[in-house]
């Protein structure tokens, strides 16, 4: 009965796409990559796809960027070539997405077509790309703090349910690494990764060894790759939180991950240029402010009676220059962001996290004052090491100088190495913050005593 409900549910798909009417026009021009179409202009609107008809019989897509009295102007989706003067081109309309359970363990392109050669069910309701955010006023606050596997964010950086969290980096710091232990360890139902504009050969190295059978499980990829258009890797974050809202609604916690929001924003300046927009944020439209935070807002704690999607957003950051637009941008609007330093990982720590320059906004309130104090005492050692690195790294360093500053260089190596051990759960982890901070001044008391009291 139920592969049959399926079936019918395809076939009443398929009939209700049939198209009873269809508006064609025609190429009018074609200048800096922009091909103009006249008989549209009445009938498209922005976002909608077009086709082309090519020679051979092949079809060249594109999307509406712009919109004259006369002329529609789209931007394609691949190479131009062989395109010509009077090509027929052919309105589709807006895309829409039809997620389904059947998603999860599939790997997809921003569209919902399967990339991994597998027939790909379809869900039954058709859902928009730009969808609003849930009502600021209806929604629910910061759920309990999540387990994440990795002791520095069960404790010192705790995700709460329906946080949005940013991960800002350099490339080639750690970032996607990390991403992918997040994927594995923070507790959800399902997992939704948005991969935007990576490189090609990382899709299936990603998903078969970082990500794994065991993350895979419960997780739905959609990628979009850098060689494709900037229409395509846009729409591939818009996709994964169409997707991921698809399960909030359900009622599920969802984990969205996405990588990156740089290119996300990059994407959507190459499409604004392309339709008049003047660059006036250090190169970006001013349209991209505000197309972040539209889809930063989408994620967080839903409606009551719904689930909450917990959002984690990496930025890539040039020169790790935090003051970069999309860094400033997504900072402002996010509940937290953690730093990855070049520096770190480049001494071979990893995941290479700047505690001191990482915050969590869900804090204190994600923890109880035991764990509070426990954490308030972490980041005062490190940041009474941070202060005087470099004097005690010259050798200017006087021990009994500073009390507090002794006990800083005492726990230093273990508060460092902490940042890299994984846990069970938060309360394991948070012994184990505890045993790094006691563990080398116990050692330092331990060597200072009189040798026949040493143990």
């Amino acid at each position: 009965m139920d592969g049959l409900t399926s079936f019918a549910a395809r076939i009443g798909q398929q009939i209700s796409e049939q198209k009873m009417i269809r508006h064609f026009g025609l190429v009018h021009a074609i200048q800096a990559g922009v091909v103009l179409v006249s008989g549209l202009n009445n009938h498209a609107a922005l976002g909608d796809r077009i086709s082309f008809a090519m020679p051979g019989g092949a079809l060249l897509f594109g999307e509406v960027i712009a919109l004259q009295a006369r002329f529609a102007a789209i931007l394609p989706e691949g190479p131009s070539e062989g395109l010509r003067i009077g090509a027929r081109a052919e309105l589709l309309f807006a895309p829409r997405l039809t997620p389904t359970d059947a998603w999860i363990g599939r790997v997809i392109d921003p569209l919902g077509q399967p990339l991994d050669g597998r027939h790909l069910a379809q869900g039954p309701t058709p859902m928009r790309y730009r969808a609003p955010p849930p009502p600021a006023a209806g929604r629910k606050r910061l759920g309990a703090r999540l387990d994440t596997g990795l002791a520095v964010f069960d404790t010192i950086l705790p995700i709460a349910r329906g946080q949005r969290l940013g991960l800002f980096a350099g490339s080639g710091v750690g970032k996607s690494t990390l991403l992918s232990a997040l994927a594995r360890g923070v507790t959800a139902d399902v997992v939704v990764i948005a991969l935007i504009g990576e490189r090609g050969r990382e899709l299936r190295e990603f998903v078969e060894t970082v990500l794994g059978p065991e993350g895979m499980a419960r997780a739905v990829v959609v990628a979009a790759t850098s060689d494709q258009s900037p229409m395509m890797r846009r729409r591939c974050a818009w996709a994964g939180m169409t997707i991921a809202e698809y399960f909030r609604d359900q009622g599920k916690h969802v984990l969205f991950l996405a990588d990156s929001i740089t290119r996300f924003a990059e994407a959507h300046r190459e499409i604004a240029l392309a339709a008049g927009e003047s660059p006036s944020y250090r190169g970006f439209p001013a349209s991209v402010s505000n197309l972040i935070m539209a889809l930063a807002e989408r994620s967080g704690p839903g409606p009551e009676g719904q689930g909450d999607i917990t959002g984690i957003f990496s930025v890539l950051v040039a020169g790790s220059d935090m003051e970069e637009p999309v860094a400033d941008i997504l900072r402002g609007v996010l509940d937290g962001h953690v730093v990855l330093d070049r520096a770190i990982a480049e001494r071979g720590r990893f995941p290479a996290i700047d505690v001191l320059r990482s915050v969590s906004r869900s804090l204190p309130q994600a923890a109880n004052d035991a764990e509070n104090a426990l954490i308030a005492r972490a980041r005062a050692m490190l940041g009474a090491y941070a202060e005087s690195e470099l004097m005690i790294r010259a050798g200017l360093y006087a021990q009994g100088s500073d009390p507090v500053l002794d006990e800083a260089v005492r726990v230093y190596p273990s508060l460092d190495h902490f940042v890299t051990l994984r846990s069970g759960d938060a309360a394991e982890s948070f012994v184990l913050l505890s045993e790094a901070l006691a563990r080398q001044t116990a050692l330092a008391a331990s060597n200072s005593a009189p040798s026949g009291l040493r143990t």
